[in-house]
């Protein structure tokens, strides 16, 4: 497997070129007391040192010897509480945290880019502080000020971490069923008992203390979920001085042995009347846990794009140097006994299509970054705006992202034939660890309804219209010749989105299924037009930038042309299956599948 380098320069052309986050940040005066250029390029330089000399290394070893159980603990695979340690003593597990309560404040433009970093270099790694950030975030915002004093300060300098306690055995998609129950105490905490699965880093040796965000109800809730409640109980009690007291009767019964990701503890935790607190108000736990939930889709989602970037380089790399058969318009290497498989058309259009939607996702999920950071930090018109974007691309960028992750990684193990099918080469382990971005955090197929029937039908299509007027104010500024390339098919296909959301809405009204059967063509219609957007503003750039440094800015623009004659067209084929409707699926009775 290629070491992994961090695509530094991509990610500083984000920043500063095509999204010009100096002047972004200066306007969002809660957020420019924290950050500037300097400290955001200085962080982004620091941390790729971390991702590629201390958490790349040991991707490959926690994946082979993965996480071990026994009479209720879990030990971690060789090298990676040490990792932890380096990351949580550099500083990192506070980069995107309350500063009034010693987290760093960074915004999630930088954040995101830390994310994908940690994601390259192994995904299971990954997975312990995305969590504990997540569940952060959610306490930061919902929890009282006694909760935040003893917990978020713990949290921040990496001395706890936290899990997201949702998934029980007969309830996932379907939380309104969930069984796990709260009783109330008279000193105010809530006794909780219930079991949980699926629960990533549930259990671990890489911290003192675990910190679970578990929702639950009490006896007499209103049922479904609208009688969920949210609690913190954590693994160990916390004395009034801050120290660790008595064990709290949260236990993991056991792991499970999964396809991938195996140095990530995913575990079964029971609570055998826990002592836990609540977040937020009773039967709001839902809405609290999704403060947590969109945190984490968009880290999933940026999963996808991590291993998508770590299948490119080494299937780069392997084609490069991998000589096999001669090119088809002649010989390119006469002085070896064959031609490197780069010339080949059909290892070209892999590693293409892989660049293309990698530095395309890249930036997508910038873009979408920077409407997190206006919403948390703006005020007015201009944050309700971005509210709402955050909305609507929040499904895009846990499933676009993550289907297309899952493509690269076949992808580059495609580009290394048989070799990527054997476990000496790491590309086999790509495959598996990004497989469960495409089902955890609301499988692909929930996403799609979540954006097609709740955003966009549930707003009757208002939520696109701030995505679309947006599009067509900037394709309305862009008018050079040299841009028409782009500007064009880019008119087209937002054209044709709008078209098509306004047929199936019209549709639906009269047979609903239309919403369920179209969602997953939908959202990668959506996901595909909305990537030609930013190819066309960083298209743009590289044009204007060319001259002061060819090979980037040429293979930038280089780039945007493939997407644009090869990715792009793929939207012609989601539009006919949508036009397809139900009726294909449904005309089938169920005895005759």
């Amino acid at each position: 497997m290629a070491e992994y380098r961090v695509p530094l320069k991509d990610m500083n052309f984000l920043l500063h070129d095509v999204f010009n986050v100096g002047s972004l940040w200066q306007n969002l005066p809660n957020l420019s007391e924290h950050v500037d250029v300097e400290t955001a390029d200085a962080i982004l330089q620091e941390c790729s040192k971390i991702a590629e000399q201390v958490i790349a290394p040991i991707s490959r070893q926690g994946d082979e010897i993965g996480v071990s159980f026994d009479n209720g603990k879990v030990t971690t695979a060789p090298g990676y509480k040490e990792a932890f340690k380096t990351y949580a003593e550099g500083g990192w597990t506070a980069l995107g945290g309350d500063p009034n309560y010693g987290g760093m404040g960074m915004p999630k433009m930088i954040t995101a880019f830390h994310e994908e970093m940690l994601c390259s270099a192994d995904i299971s790694f990954s997975l312990y502080p995305g969590l504990t950030a997540g569940a952060a975030l959610s306490v930061a915002k919902h929890g009282n000020e006694e909760l935040k004093q003893r917990y978020l300060t713990r949290m921040y300098a990496g001395d706890w971490a936290a899990s997201m306690c949702l998934t029980e055995a007969h309830a996932g998609t379907d939380l309104g069923m969930i069984r796990t129950k709260a009783e109330p105490q008279d000193d105010g905490s809530y006794l909780v008992t219930g079991n949980k699965i699926f629960i990533t880093g549930g259990e671990h040796d890489l911290t003192e203390n675990i910190l679970h965000l578990v929702l639950a109800k009490l006896p007499d809730a209103p049922a479904g979920p609208r009688g969920i409640s949210l609690f913190l109980v954590p693994k160990h009690q916390v004395n009034d001085d801050g120290s660790l007291g008595e064990f709290n009767n949260v236990s993991c019964g056991s792991i499970e042995h999964k396809m991938g990701i195996h140095a990530s503890a995913t575990c079964v935790i029971n609570f055998d009347g826990a002592k836990g607190f609540l977040v937020g108000e009773l039967n709001k736990g839902l809405a609290c846990m999704f403060t947590m939930m969109n945190f984490e889709r968009v880290g999933v989602g940026i999963q996808g794009l991590g291993a998508a970037e770590r299948s490119y380089q080494n299937a780069l790399e392997y084609a490069k140097d991998r000589i096999q058969s001669r090119s088809l318009s002649g010989v390119k290497s006469p002085d070896k006994a064959a031609d490197s498989i780069m010339v080949h058309g059909d290892v070209r259009r892999m590693l293409l299509d892989m660049k293309a939607k990698n530095e395309g996702s890249r930036a997508l999920s910038a873009y979408i970054a920077m409407q997190l950071d206006i919403a948390t930090f703006g005020e007015g018109e201009a944050q309700t705006k971005a509210d709402q974007l955050v909305a609507l691309m929040t499904p895009i960028a846990k499933a676009f992202f993550t289907d297309l992750g899952f493509e690269s990684a076949v992808a580059g193990q495609q580009v290394f034939g048989g070799h990527g099918y054997i476990r000496e080469w790491g590309q086999e382990q790509l495959v598996r660890d990004t497989r469960i971005a495409q089902i955890y955090e609301g499988t692909n197929g929930i996403q799609a309804m979540d954006l097609l029937a709740r955003k966009i039908a549930g707003s009757k299509g208002a939520m696109l219209k701030v995505f679309t007027e947006e599009v067509k104010q900037y394709i309305a500024q862009t008018s050079s010749d040299e841009m028409q390339e782009f500007i064009v098919p880019l008119t087209e296909a937002l054209n044709d989105l709008e078209n098509i959301t306004e047929q199936v809405l019209v549709k639906a009204q009269t047979n609903v299924e239309e919403l369920g059967c179209a969602a997953n063509d939908y959202l990668h219609l959506f996901g595909y037009t909305a990537m030609a957007y930013v190819w066309a503003k960083m298209a743009q750039v590289a044009l204007a930038k060319q001259p002061s440094d060819d090979d980037f800015y040429q293979s930038k623009v280089l780039t945007a042309r493939y997407y644009f004659a090869r990715l792009l067209p793929r939207r012609h084929s989601l539009i006919a299956t949508i036009n397809a409707g139900p009726e294909p699926m449904f005309a089938i009775d169920e005895a005759l599948f």
